[in-house]
């Protein structure tokens, strides 16, 4: 546990950042989830252990956090803003019916050609999302 501690503190000072109790708590948080969870789960989670966390203070926390490439903002539905601990290339499954979310590897898929887009249009980077039931859902 404490190697993971120094981990996150040697992986924020790499970064640039400055730690603080509040951007080491939130960037843990992250590390150990797979539900790509939102500012308010975050904030629940949080202040179970540490009930000093606002709601301000972890978007400032995930902001900075962002800014420097250590989580990602995932949009999987309109209006819900959501992070992700994990930023190297990979989809996402969202079920229908629980709203579970789960990461799916790049290569899932083949590779999509960007530069297959019609003129005029210039492709950095996808991402898919598929939509279905999960076997938690339908044990099939």
């Amino acid at each position: 546990m404490q190697h993971q501690a120094n981990a996150i503190v040697q992986t924020l000072k790499s970064k640039g950042l400055r730690v603080t109790p509040q951007r080491f708590a939130v960037y843990a948080n992250l590390l150990s989830r797979t539900d790509h969870p939102t500012v308010d789960q975050i904030l629940t989670e949080l202040n179970k252990d540490f009930p000093v966390s606002s709601q301000a203070t972890i978007y400032s926390s995930l902001q900075a956090l962002r800014e420097v490439g250590l989580v990602r903002e995932v949009l999987l539905e309109e209006g819900v803003c959501r992070y992700d601990a994990n930023v190297g290339p990979h989809h996402h499954f969202c079920c229908c019916q629980c709203g579970a979310i789960e990461d799916i590897t790049w290569d899932t898929f083949e590779y999509i050609q960007l530069q297959s887009l019609r003129p005029g249009l210039r492709g950095k980077t996808y991402e898919v999302t598929v939509q279905g039931i999960c076997d938690r859902c339908d044990p099939e």
